[in-house]
């Protein structure tokens, strides 16, 4: 028996495809099989699994731990909850390994699985070795056991271990994602005033799509945090490992910015720490991280990249424009959405000011927001490469972590090919409008001459 994984399910730092389309059960089935054996062929015997809140996750993890217990690995099943409780699990657990069924951020019709391995992410070539295995049928065979572990209360209780912080008063919203239960309980051993939306977990979605990169997601918690006057509020993706911020103003920090502001109270405790950003970041956060006396290092975008960087250098913290936050100072190093929000309250008692005169304090930067240009999927990748052909042949100062980050004298701009999309991502920033126009209209013109138009 062997099996054959849709090409465009197994993306460069997870698995990801549309229900009954690229993604079925006997996906999960297989993939239970073939990372099973990877775990087993190199000595392991333990998986811990969790799931997220949309409609697809049960029938897909009953699937994936079928595959996995056939191939003689015992499972420890943690249920319905964040990312981050799962690599909690995994990281605390006595287990090998760990998979999240996860949709994270995208529509509510697709799913995916995240994976670790010894408390490392599982991505890149090892994603694709488990497609080689499954077509050759290439499988252990087992007969692995089965045990149900609650592990919430102590996930939860780790996100507030030796919290420091002042009592402020905050938004939260959940966005029907499976965060909502951890963030019904962490308010509960925060002191201050805390406001809750959303926290029944519903794969409907049905006051707004779990995505807190885009501004329009935010709408409830800005209209909430202005009306009741709080410090500021916070929001996550479907599966927590994502947070998005609104001040006391109602104004969205981007990413990066929460980053920047996080890298001050780290630098403190840790001077002279490498801190790693996406090569989407605005270089005004670089910048910021340079006079904090920390070494800015640009890396490529993605969760597993920015984890494996910050485990090469040494780094205590690193972060992306998307709002994957990343803490391995005294954390463990995953990104957390609800710790980030925990971090970032402590942020405001060690730097003794409020988020909001912290935003005020951010330098001023005329960027664009990032944009992401529908491509196929067997295209994306093809057109980076002509556009970074014909930028070499040019001369031009590039770039090449993740895509081509084209340098000029007052700003940049990015293309690169989206992971998780069918799409390419873009971004420029400069010192003016006018620097910036001229910029966008090279990209523009890059881009058409691969036949791509933007917007």
């Amino acid at each position: 028996m062997s099996h054959g994984f849709a090409p465009v399910l197994l993306r460069d730092y997870d698995l990801r495809g549309t229900v009954g389309r690229t993604l079925h059960r006997a996906d999960a089935w297989a993939l239970g099989r073939s990372f099973g054996t990877i775990i087993a062929r190199t000595g392991g015997r333990r998986v811990t699994v969790g799931y997220d809140g949309r409609l697809s996750s049960p029938m897909l993890e009953a699937a994936l731990v079928e595959g996995l217990v056939a191939t003689g690995i015992d499972v420890v099943r943690i249920g319905l909850g964040p990312t981050p409780m799962l690599y909690h699990a995994e990281m605390t657990g006595d287990v090998d390994g760990g998979i999240q069924i996860t949709g994270s951020h995208n529509p509510a019709d697709q799913n995916g699985f995240k994976l670790v391995q010894g408390h490392a992410p599982f991505f890149g070539a090892e994603i694709q070795r488990l497609g080689a295995l499954a077509a050759a049928g290439d499988w252990e065979v087992g007969a692995g056991c089965v045990e149900t572990r609650a592990v919430l209360d102590a996930y939860v209780a780790r996100l507030a271990q030796g919290f420091d912080g002042p009592a402020c008063r905050i938004g939260w919203d959940a966005g029907n994602g499976a965060a909502g239960p951890a963030v019904e309980r962490l308010v509960q051993l925060l002191p201050g005033e805390h406001h809750l939306l959303f926290t029944d977990i519903d794969g409907h979605f049905p006051h707004h799509h779990p995505d807190p990169s885009q501004d329009a997601n935010l709408a409830d918690l800005r209209a909430m945090v202005v009306a009741k006057r709080l410090d500021f509020g916070v929001a996550f993706d479907g599966d927590g490992d994502r947070i998005g911020v609104i001040d006391g103003q109602g104004r969205a920090i981007a990413g990066d910015q929460l980053l920047g502001i996080l890298a001050e109270p780290v630098l403190r405790d840790r001077p002279g720490a490498p801190i790693v950003a996406d090569v989407k970041t605005s270089q005004t956060v670089f910048d910021a991280i340079a006079a904090l006396r920390g070494r800015p290092d640009m890396w490529k975008s993605g969760h597993s990249h920015i984890k494996s960087r910050m485990k090469q250098i040494g780094s205590p913290l690193g972060g992306e424009t998307t709002g994957h936050l990343f803490f391995a100072d005294d954390y463990p190093g995953y990104d957390d959405g609800l710790y980030a929000a925990v971090r970032l309250i402590r942020a405001v008692g060690t730097l003794g000011r409020t988020l909001t005169a912290m935003v005020d304090g951010l330098p001023a930067s005329i960027i664009t927001p990032e944009w992401r240009i529908p491509v196929p999927e067997a295209r994306k990748f093809a057109v980076v490469d002509e556009v970074r052909a014909r930028l070499e042949a040019a001369g031009a100062d590039i770039s090449l972590i993740d895509g081509v980050r084209v340098r000029a004298p007052r700003g940049w701009w990015l293309l690169r090919a989206s992971n998780t999309e069918a799409a390419l991502v873009a971004r420029a920033e400069a010192a003016d409008e006018s620097t910036l126009a001229a910029l966008i209209a090279i990209l523009d013109s890059q881009l058409a001459e691969s036949g791509v138009r933007r917007g």
